[in-house]
Formats: structure tokens, C-alpha cells, sequence
């Protein structure tokens, strides 16, 4: 059985947010890419997201095959907290879409909790295969960072969902284990299909260029790209910077915006000034997502210092560029980051042992050099080519599945 026809489930990820701006990040550049790839290879998309303030159009196509549609589910600026009650609004209202446009689907595609409960329902209705990406979950979220509260109904959807979906899309073993250890989930129903990264848009560029274009002098910097949030761990990558000691003298960018206010802005902020280093640190907000890759070319090294990523798009967005980087070794972080190859993975919070690792690279011009063009090479296999024929992959056994045993009744 072929698959024409897939609906994606990202309640409150419009794939149109621009990444960094409140919660929006790489989830909501994940659901883009790989539908966009899916439609280049004839398979029609239809992106249901949540109708929020700044919508335009309510269906809005963004490539061949692939179109998004918001749906109107409760108040369209409440926050993510509180779209739990509106999902059984939401439901009906995609039902009453779809029945309007005379829509089926082959299969139905979920991405994180919130989606899944209402793409289980949605499956179930229409007597179709649901897979669901979560793309991050409660319990290693809880579990990662001492703080961290998730709501209540998050572990039990997340749990029941896992019981009940035809495939789990995971991005690591890391991830995959995880699930069947704290969730109780079915290892043989999860899939490893990694995230990809867009290689025409983050490749390498001559550095002097971008350097002089986003006026930078010849300070070696290290970047960071994503929001800040405590999960994040900003606060060790100013705790790095502060003990570092480079004869070129050392910058700090930060690329993204705070998801609460400016609350965990104001407290990096304030720790730079503790460390003396409020002149070495430039907070830059949000950029627009195709001039990320000046940034990852302008800077000597990314540093991804989370206490928790599922994948870690950020790291390969570096490694398309040629930029080595230097993580957490969290999550997915160590399936994407070769140690010692592509850049370093800590084991530690440790600012020493992270500037030590940074210093390595970046007093050397030969490591930085063969890092950032193993880093490359290693991206080139992780194109949005290859992971949406993975994922086709992953819908054709579901729905030949799914035909074989109504074949058997």
C-alpha cells in the first residue's frame, strides 16, 4: 500500500513561528523540514497547529504537497500550560475540517504530548496507523535538572500514548531506552529516525566574510544558539567564558530569546556581571533562522551546555557549518557529536572541564580545522532527504501492516 496521504498533529508548534521566539525551536523547524521534504517526494501533508495572534491565513501552503492549517481550539495567546483542556476542542474542530473537506488519511504523524493524545483519538476514529515523535519528555525533563515540574497529565498521556500508538519515533537510543525504563514502553515498537538538518542552508562559509558582515574583530567566540530557559544551562557557558584565558581574547554571542519574560535573561546577565564579564558578552535575541548560519560560521566554537536535549539540532546546525562543538553529554547530544572527532561531550557541569575542552580547540588552528571538516562530513549523512525516506520508510510498513491484517478478518 503506498501512502499518498499524511496528516502532522504540532498543536502548539506552528511550523510557520519563527524558532526562539517564545517556545518555538527546533520541534517547530523539525515539523517544516521533514513535511517539506515528504511533499518534494509526492506525499501530501496537511500540518494541523493551532490557531495563534499572529496567523495571517488560516490554511497557509508552504511547499509542493504540504499545507498548514490552524484550527481554533480556547483563547488564542494562552500558554502551553494551559492547553491541556482545549484538546478535546481542538479535536472536534480538525474533525469538523477534515469532514468539510472531504479529507482521509493513510496515517497520522504526532509531535510532542499534547498532539499525541489528540492524534490517538484521531487515529482511532479513522481506523489508521498513528506514530508520534515526542520530541521531549516529562520524566527526563523532571529527572535532568532539579526545578523542573512538568504537569501532572503529561507522564500519564505520555505513557498511555506509548501503549497505544502503532510506532514510536525516537531520536536516539538514548531516547529509545528511556521510553521502555520509565515509561514501561514496547522497544520493538520504537524507531530510530534521527532529526536532519537543511545542508543547502547551513554549510560552510568563508569566516573573515561573515565575521566582517556581522562586525566581529578577531576575538575568538563561542556561540550559543537557542532559547533561554533554565534547561538550557546558559549559566555554565558564562561560568566557562569566566575561566578562560585566550591571548585573542575571548566573546561570547548568544543567539535567542527568553521563553518567560526576561527572567532567566536577567539572571545570566546578572551572573556576567559577577564574573566581570559583561563586556564579553553580546545577547543578540532572535535572528531570523537563514541567518543562523552566519553565526555558526562567524564563531570558533558552538557550546551546547543543556542539561537535556532529545536530539540537539542546534549541535548538528554547527556541524553543517563546519563549527566543532562542545556539549553536555545529554540526551541525543552524544548520537549527533563524534568525541573527540567532531567536538567534545562532558560528562560533567564542570565550567573547567568545559574550557578546557574549548581552549583545546581553539588554540590549536589545525584541530579547529580537521573537527570542523570531519563535523561537516558527518552532517552530510543526516540531510532532510535521508530522514524523510527513513520516515516514508516507517508509514509504508505501518499502512502495508495495517492492510495485511484487515486482509485477515
Amino acid at each position: 500500500m503506498s501512502v499518498q496521504r499524511a496528516a502532522f498533529i504540532t498543536l502548539h508548534a506552528c511550523p510557520l513561528a519563527a524558532p526562539g521566539q517564545g517556545k518555538s525551536g527546533g520541534m517547530n523547524v523539525y515539523v517544516r523540514q521533514l513535511a517539506s521534504a515528504l511533499g518534494n517526494m509526492g506525499m501530501e501533508i496537511d500540518i494541523f497547529t493551532r490557531e495563534h495572534p499572529d496567523v495571517v491565513n488560516r490554511i497557509e501552503t508552504i511547499g509542493p504537497n504540504v499545507r498548514v492549517i490552524h484550527i481554533a481550539a480556547g483563547d488564542t495567546e494562552a500558554h502551553v500550560g494551559e492547553l491541556y483542556a482545549h484538546l478535546p476542542a481542538f479535536l472536534k474542530q480538525l474533525n469538523a475540517f477534515r469532514e468539510e473537506e472531504g479529507l482521509e488519511y493513510d496515517v497520522i504523524h504526532s509531535h510532542y504530548w499534547l498532539s499525541s493524545w489528540v492524534g490517538r483519538e484521531l487515529s482511532q476514529a479513522m481506523g489508521v496507523p498513528h506514530l508520534v515523535t515526542f520530541h521531549t519528555l516529562g520524566l527526563i525533563k523532571m529527572q535532568s535538572r532539579a526545578g523542573e515540574v512538568e504537569q501532572p497529565e503529561r507522564p500519564v498521556v505520555e505513557a498511555e500514548v506509548m501503549a497505544s500508538a502503532d510506532r514510536i519515533i525516537a531520536f536516539s537510543p538514548h531516547e529509545r531506552d528511556a521510553m521502555a525504563r520509565l515509561y514501561g514502553a514496547d522497544a520493538a515498537k520504537v524507531s530510530l529516525v534521527p532529526c536532519g538538518v537543511d545542508l543547502s542552508v547551513f554549510r560552510p562559509l568563508d569566516q573573515k566574510a561573515v565575521r566582517d558582515r556581522l562586525g566581529l574583530n578577531g576575538e575568538k567566540i563561542l556561540l550559543y544558539v537557542g532559547r533561554v530557559e533554565p534547561l538550557k544551562g546558559l549559566d555554565l557557558l558564562v561560568e566557562t567564558a569566566a575561566q578562560m584565558d585566550s591571548e585573542d581574547g575571548v566573546r561570547v554571542i548568544v543567539v535567542g530569546a527568553d521563553v518567560n519574560g526576561d527572567r532567566e535573561m536577567d539572571r545570566v546577565k546578572l551572573l556576567a556581571k559577577e564574573r566581570d564579564l559583561e563586556g564579553q558578552i553580546d545577547f543578540v535575541g532572535q535572528v531570523d533562522h537563514k541567518e543562523l548560519p552566519l553565526y555558526y560560521n562567524a564563531a570558533d566554537v558552538c557550546v551546547v551546555p543543556s542539561y537535556y536535549e532529545s536530539f540537539g539540532l542546534v549541535a548538528l546546525e554547527s556541524m553543517a557549518c563546519g563549527t566543532p562543538v562542545v556539549a553536555t553529554r545529554v540526551g541525543g547530544l552524544s548520537t549527533i557529536i563524534q568525541h573527540g572527532r567532531t567536538g567534545y561531550l562532558k560528562p560533567w557541569r564542570c565550567p573547567d572541564a568545559f574550557a578546557n575542552s574549548v581552549e583545546m580547540i581553539i588554540s590549536s588552528d589545525g584541530l579547529q580545522q580537521s573537527m570542523g571538516t570531519a563535523a561537516r562530513k558527518h552532517a552530510e549523512g543526516m540531510g532532510w532527504d535521508t530522514i524523510a525516506s527513513m520516515m516514508w520508510d516507517e508509514y509504508t510498513i505501518l499502512t502495508g501492516r495495517l492492510l495485511d491484517d484487515n486482509n485477515k478478518c
